[in-house]
């Protein structure tokens, strides 16, 4: 029994219309035959699981026939969702005429595939998708080459200088996209760079990979990766002014183009996503409310949220950063009140979400809980994470849930499991070779607790404050205090208030 059965999670991404098509599609297939896969279908658009028993038991099909059947139905839900009008974006139109282009040349009509041909490449061009152009550009040159159709003598010189713009645009974008996908897997797996060890490393694995360009040459996918490729360098090596000026570039090259909002929607998300992001780190409190503003009238207009997965990439875009808003402003107990809204639009959404990014919902959740001071609520999310086995990606969301998780457990007052956690926490920290300054100040001052006299509470909280404002701007140790405001934590104990205030106060001499 399992969730991951290809066909099963195909099935269940399906809208109401979706299904209605495809049972319409299949109805004109009209071959007996065809019964045992409508049956399949039905059977699995009814499970909350993939059940191989079940499927048997309700159909007619064979156990040595369902993985033919299986195969044959998937095929046939793509058919019909090639066919269906929510899916013909520009890719799919161009392709489909590239595929009718063909047809025509094979039945020898030259001068037909030909006329769709310059349809179709004037389409791609004008969308900016120069590796599909430049297919098409190969085909004509097949067609001119092999045919004599035109009577214009400059037709071989036009179609092979289209080819080798387009083949050096495709070089270049390849090459672009290739270091982004490297630089974000490199996120992914190993987090902000930890030393200057790490910074010389991914400092000469980015420049001995960026090739060579001229942005007034590039097109719109060419900057788009470029930007995107040195945002992941500037997050990595936390430059995060630079990740504000990189994703600034990103969502203007949209603004610039707002066609490519719905050609392109998942990269628009993207990149606006990044920008908030960046707002966030660097506190930028007026522009990240106008940027997420803005964005949200975006989604009211339903300017890019065109199928299933952008609804739900929109959605996570907009309610992570509206949790980051009231973090920003200090309104932790008014942002509480939104969490029944937010698990709602996740279990709406869970199926589009990757587990990755459930629990960092679940974090930002617990951080929420945490500044209204509510910390069994804090503690019963974070554990969420800590428990999940599954979590393979992002150290760092890991390690932070645990160093949150012991403050939380000093709040709420649970001592007797305090030296639990604190020990659990070490060696979690030692075996991820995570433990830095930061870390071994705050599990040190936590076990020394049991030592310190109720008088001198407040002068160790003082200690502690003036040790870890050492690095609060430390090229490599500053990335704590993006996942845990120890400094604001730290002052509203020394000044006796909450946190919420400590930081609201801060958000206002911020906004003046």
């Amino acid at each position: 029994m399992t969730k991951n059965d290809a066909l099963f999670r195909l099935v269940k991404t399906l809208s109401k219309s979706e299904k209605r098509q495809f049972k319409l599609y299949a109805g004109r297939l009209g071959v007996n035959a065809e019964k045992n896969f409508m049956a399949l279908f039905d059977v699995l658009d009814k499970l909350e699981e993939f059940d191989e028993q079940i499927i048997l038991s309700k159909t007619k099909i064979k156990k040595q026939q369902l993985s033919n059947a299986k195969a044959h139905l998937y095929k046939q839900i793509l058919i019909s969702l090639r066919l269906n009008p929510s899916q013909q974006n520009v890719k799919v139109q161009i392709r489909e005429q590239l595929d009718f282009a063909t047809i025509l040349f094979n039945k020898g009509l030259h001068r037909q595939s030909l006329k769709i041909l310059e349809k179709a490449k004037a389409n791609a061009l004008q969308n900016f998708e120069n590796n599909l152009a430049y297919e098409i550009v190969e085909l004509e040159k097949v067609i001119e080459s092999q045919y004599i159709t035109r009577s214009l003598d400059s037709r071989a010189d036009d179609l092979i200088q289209e080819s080798m713009k387009l083949s050096k645009s495709s070089v270049l974008l390849s090459k672009l996209s290739n270091l982004s996908l490297q630089l974000y897997s490199y996120m992914l797996k190993k987090g902000y760079a930890k030393s200057k060890e790490d910074y010389a490393t991914i400092k000469d694995f980015f420049e001995s990979r960026i090739p060579e360009y001229n942005l007034k040459e590039m097109g719109f996918k060419e900057k788009l990766f470029l930007y995107k490729a040195f945002l992941w360098y500037s997050f990595i090596t936390q430059d995060f002014l630079s990740c504000y000026k990189y994703s600034q570039k990103w969502v203007s090259l949209f603004d610039e183009n707002p066609e490519m909002k719905k050609v392109n929607p998942v990269f628009y998300l993207k990149g606006v996503n990044y920008l908030l992001e960046s707002l966030f780190i660097i506190q930028r409190i007026k522009k990240f409310r106008s940027v997420l503003i803005s964005f949200k009238k975006e989604m009211d207009q339903e300017l890019f949220t065109l199928n299933d997965n952008t609804s739900s990439l929109a959605s996570l875009t907009y309610y992570q950063n509206r949790i980051n808003l009231f973090f920003l402003e200090g309104e932790f107990t008014k942002g509480t009140e939104i969490i029944p809204e937010i698990l709602k639009e996740i279990s709406l959404y869970k199926k589009n979400f990757d587990e990755h990014h459930v629990m960092i919902f679940y974090y930002k959740i617990a951080s929420m809980y945490f500044g209204a001071e509510k910390f069994d609520e804090c503690i019963f999310y974070l554990n969420k994470i800590i428990r999940n086995k599954d979590l393979t990606m992002r150290e760092d969301l890991l390690c932070f849930s645990r160093m949150l998780s012991l403050i939380a457990h000093y709040e709420a007052g649970y001592d007797q499991n305090l030296e639990e956690e604190i020990k659990s926490t070490f060696k979690f920290l030692l075996k991820m070779n995570e433990l830095y300054g930061v870390q071994r100040k705050v599990i040190s001052f936590l076990r020394s607790l049991s030592d310190i006299y109720p008088h001198e509470l407040k002068s160790s909280f003082v200690k502690l404050y003036e040790e870890l404002k050492a690095f609060e701007n430390h090229p490599y140790e500053k990335r704590a205090f993006m996942y845990l405001d120890l400094i604001s934590w730290l002052e509203s104990k020394i000044q006796g208030k909450p946190v919420e205030e400590v930081i609201r106060q801060k958000a206002l001499l911020k906004m003046k």
